[in-house]
């Protein structure tokens, strides 16, 4: 994802300035929801803000979009992430890189539900696992790049990418800030505490994307870095040409396997709470009394991903599936903080955004432009994401209204 972004960046002070811009573009999101999550500490996140602002109707689109589009499509992209490394160091199908790709990317997502499924202790067990060996492989990859001696920058020709798709494209990895509005009840002080780790947390993380970047930079020189296939490997690769590249790929393989599992988790748990919620999905509801996992909500969700990935064929394109959702529904989130202050004005709110509202009003202008930006470009370069977005969303307002009409009959 690093070469496509340095594409659209134009020049090595771009990289780093279009990461600082998308992180505080994330700030200005994280402030919105702090201030939401702090007024209404309650689970569910957007789910709660935007049925209390819009009604039932935009909490169960949001459900419904989660579990069709934004989960599915998310474990799809960082299992391409996986399958991008993987094929690095090992690739049976080198001669048909669009199969092994695809291969990767679905045994992956294939693999982890079925660990998912069979019990919650393996699924957290896996995923702490994961996550110590993703945070040793981040340092180890900056430690060893800075460290690196600078070779000679080699100018290489490459095809641009629009700036907007590579704002896309950073905004979705710094995506993840907004998860502490989901377990909001379940944070001790959360009047104070949740707004210390929406902003502390985004702040971290830029800093630490801003490190990775600035060490891509110093060992590949820009033209390197936009044109690298997997961009840590072929750093590390300069300081051991021999074992370095394969290692980093390997530790880079785990890091996005832990995202992928922690997508699973989580996806499968929004499923389930819709379930219990609305007798539509009634069957993604039950809890299995042997694994004590949601195994229904874990098979549809596997299978939605592994479709996607069979039919999508790329991270990009998977990103440009989810992006519209996404932003619309960041859109709509931070809108309802508008909307709340005038609708239900006597609500405590701990935390007032800060600039308001001019950071609101320009996170909010960023989103509409960004899926403006990303339906035009799904439409001139990946047309079958658009279609099946838009069937999503259109089965989901049937499903809502089919439910709607069977609760005025009872």
């Amino acid at each position: 994802m690093a070469p496509d972004i340095a594409k659209g960046a134009f020049c090595w002070w771009g990289v780093l300035a279009i990461w600082i811009v998308g992180g505080l573009l994330s700030l200005c999101g994280a402030l919105g929801y702090a201030e939401l999550a702090s007024a209404y500490p309650k689970e569910g996140g957007d789910y709660v803000y935007l049925s209390r602002a819009y009604g039932r109707w935009a909490g169960f689109l949001f459900g419904w979009v989660q579990l069709t589009v934004v989960r599915p499509g998310d474990i799809a992209v960082m299992s391409f992430a996986f399958a991008t490394y993987a094929r690095t160091i090992y690739d049976p199908l080198g001669n048909n890189p669009a199969i092994s790709q695809r291969l990767f990317a679905a045994g992956a997502a294939v693999i982890l539900t079925i660990i998912n499924i069979i019990g919650v202790k393996e699924g957290k067990w896996t995923q702490n696992l994961l996550t110590v060996v993703k945070a040793l492989g981040l340092f180890a990859i900056v430690a060893v790049a800075v460290g690196a001696p600078r070779h000679g920058a080699v100018e290489v020709s490459f095809e641009p990418v629009p700036l907007s798709l590579a704002l896309i494209l950073v905004l979705f990895t710094y995506g993840g800030w907004n998860e502490m509005a989901y377990v909001a009840a379940e944070v001790k002080d959360a009047k104070r505490n949740i707004v210390r780790a929406l902003v502390l947390g985004t702040v971290a993380v830029i800093v630490l994307y801003l490190l990775i970047n600035a060490a891509f930079l110093y060992t590949l020189g820009y033209s390197g870095m936009a044109t690298s296939e997997a961009v840590a490997s072929d750093s590390i690769a300069k300081v051991f040409p021999k074992i370095g590249g394969r290692l980093i790929s390997a530790l880079v393989c785990i890091s996005a396997l832990g995202v992928v599992n922690g997508l699973i988790f989580t996806g499968a748990r929004i499923s389930y709470a819709m379930g219990t919620e609305h007798r539509a999905f009634g069957i993604l509801g039950r809890w299995h009394r042997i694994t004590g996992t949601p195994v229904w909500a874990l098979l549809l969700q596997g299978a939605i991903a592994v479709s996607l990935i069979v039919i999508l064929g790329s991270f990009v394109d998977a990103i440009l599936y989810t992006a519209p959702a996404v932003y619309g529904f960041y859109l709509a989130t931070n809108l309802s903080l508008i909307v709340l202050r005038y609708k239900e004005p006597n609500v405590e709110r701990p935390y007032r955004v800060t600039g308001y509202p001019v950071t609101t009003v320009i996170f909010c202008a960023v989103c509409a432009f960004l899926i403006y930006s990303a339906v035009k470009y799904a439409f001139a370069t990946s047309q079958a994401s658009l279609i099946i977005l838009v069937s999503a969303l259109a089965a989901g307002l049937l499903v809502y209204r089919i439910e709607a009409v069977l609760q005025k009959k009872q």
